[in-house]
């Protein structure tokens, strides 16, 4: 009997369970990580091989510039949403770091709501700069149209705002109160 017994649970007896996301949600969730690993991938050998043109046959590619700033965009927006998504974002949640029950409860929905609130203003006013560059035509990096390029910025924040506001009504996941409703 030495050496054996019962398996041993990996699991805190206080942690709630983790329920697995719908079916389609994991997939968006799989999508989102693939797009922006390929992308920070793509990154770093753009960067590599433009530094190393630049620095051993002093000469570059004069599409690579821009199209850098693009997936720079890209990544940062795919990468913040991402980390709203795994609430690994910089929160606003002073009052809920020192405050137990309903006001932990509350000033988690209130930091929630606010970051709504930014978000969907961002997403906003990043709709009339798309409209803008639609408006005019302008080209980005690649050829590619500015909107285009731009797009990320609506559709990020929108989704940000999205994930922040149905955070405001489901409890925290380090709420005392919906760790013993679990």
């Amino acid at each position: 009997m030495s050496g054996q017994g019962a398996p041993v649970s990996t699991q805190s007896a206080s942690a709630p369970p983790h329920r697995a996301p719908a079916p389609w949600l994991a997939r968006l969730h799989r999508l989102e990580d693939w797009v922006l690993t390929v992308l920070v991938v793509g990154l770093v050998v753009l960067a590599g091989a433009q530094i190393l043109l630049r620095n051993v046959f002093e000469a570059g590619l004069s599409w690579a510039d821009p199209l850098l700033r693009a997936m720079v965009l890209w990544s940062a927006m795919l990468g913040a949403l991402v980390a709203t998504r795994e609430q690994q974002h910089i929160g606003l949640d002073f009052l809920a770091r020192f405050s137990h029950g309903l006001l932990r409860r509350g000033a988690h929905a209130c930091a929630s709501l606010f970051a709504t609130a930014l978000c969907g203003a961002m997403a906003w006013y990043s709709v009339g700069l798309v409209q803008l560059d639609l408006g005019g035509g302008g080209k980005g990096a690649a050829g590619l149209p500015a909107w285009a390029l731009e797009s990320i910025m609506p559709l990020g924040f929108g989704l940000m705002a999205l994930r922040f506001l149905l955070r405001a009504f489901t409890p925290a996941a380090t709420d005392p109160a919906a760790e013993s409703a679990a």
